[in-house]
């Protein structure tokens, strides 16, 4: 596997369409950076969030999550409480080829906050939006930004003759092609 450039990812998504919207350069100006860097791609977050509440004092369990655990917000900049979390998605929706995977790490400006940013891979032809976990490890409300960056995403392929023998859509994975904030399936 090798990690690829911003010329490969710029010819992926325009050719391929793995990232729609696409932005072929970095935007900086004012904002919290997003778009093609060096070697990934910096994602950012929509406007729509699910933030965490312990009103009804209930326990996380990722079997039977329940859903009144979040308070639903809709807008330009996110309150995300002490020692809590929220849920995202991504503004960009993913078409990851079959011979790719990828990771994801938060940006360094949220990090040097205490915004701690989790997603998982994606693996070999998952497709979707991506549905972001920002967790504020502070014990102060912390802000979030929409539609400005808020994570990279490093892109792996494999070489031409190992590709994977099966993929997220041959295993019809329970997160394909999810289109919102995707709560825990089971």
């Amino acid at each position: 596997m090798s990690v690829k450039s911003d010329k490969w990812i710029r010819k992926m998504a325009q050719e391929h369409k793995m990232i729609e919207p696409f932005e072929d350069r970095q935007v900086r100006d004012g904002v919290i950076s997003y778009g093609v860097s060096s070697y990934g791609y910096d994602m950012r977050v929509a406007d729509e969030f699910r933030i965490f509440t312990n009103v009804n004092s209930t326990i996380v369990d990722p079997k039977r999550f329940d859903a009144k655990s979040f308070v639903e917000f809709k807008g330009d900049v996110c309150i995300v409480p002490p020692n809590s979390f929220a849920l995202a998605r991504s503004v960009e929706f993913f078409r990851i080829p079959r011979n790719v995977l990828t990771i994801c790490v938060g940006k360094s400006t949220y990090a040097r906050c205490g915004i701690i940013v989790n997603v998982t891979p994606f693996e070999p032809e998952w497709e979707g939006f991506v549905t972001l976990e920002i967790s504020n490890t502070t014990p102060l409300p912390a802000r979030i930004y929409a539609n400005e960056g808020l994570c990279q995403v490093v892109f792996f392929e494999s070489a031409s003759d190992d590709v994977c023998e099966i993929s997220y859509k041959d295993k019809k994975g329970k997160y394909q092609s999810q289109q919102g904030i995707v709560l825990p399936k089971i």
